[in-house]
């Protein structure tokens, strides 16, 4: 891993602090950092679009799929595109390995196998990304609008979008209550 990259598959946690709607208290899973920026996928914003009406939409079928499985609201860029984050890798048309066993697909060929069964066990449907430019991510991290932690599987996939913030801080040992956005650095 080089120097630039060194945030990649990290979780990327706001500070309470961060006054943008667009990210407070959230939570994303960072899929690529380098020298030309970065992109993640928040992963605690659940929205009101059932994956099997994104499916009906896309002429798909999905008989093994529950009406209360929710699309995820991945971040501001392109809310048109959609995200699977998932555990087992697979023959997909397009997959980025995030870290050993997680990865984030974009081909409609997941789709089509989560809705009749033989898809990952375990995922999430994001549409729309987060992205900073060159340099951007740095310097908020420096204005401390956000903290990173190593990604935990089971913050993903196994606790409620509702306490993955909490409990993505708690990796780091952090107390959520008392943090600020004004700290400083040592």
């Amino acid at each position: 891993m080089d120097s630039g990259d060194f945030l990649k598959s990290q979780f990327l946690v706001a500070m309470p602090g961060l006054e943008d709607d667009n990210f407070n208290h959230t939570v994303s899973l960072l899929c690529e950092h380098n020298d030309k920026g970065a992109v993640g996928l928040v992963i605690n914003r659940p929205t009101e679009l059932a994956l099997t009406a994104m499916l009906d939409q896309m002429g798909m079928e999905h008989p093994a799929l529950s009406e209360e499985t929710r699309i995820y609201w991945g971040g501001p860029v392109q809310p048109e595109r959609g995200f699977v984050v998932h555990r087992q890798g697979g023959e997909w048309e397009s997959s980025l390995q995030v870290q050993d066993d997680l990865w984030v697909t974009t081909s409609r060929d997941i789709l089509a196998a989560i809705g009749t069964g033989e898809g990952p066990e375990h995922y999430i449907v994001t549409l729309g990304y987060a992205g900073w430019g060159a340099g951007q991510l740095e310097s908020e991290i420096l204005l401390n609008s956000w903290l990173n932690t190593p990604v935990d599987s089971k913050i993903l996939f196994n606790l409620p979008a509702r306490q993955r913030w909490q409990a993505a801080t708690r990796l780091l040992g952090v107390d959520v209550t008392q943090l600020t956005g004004i700290a400083g650095h040592a």
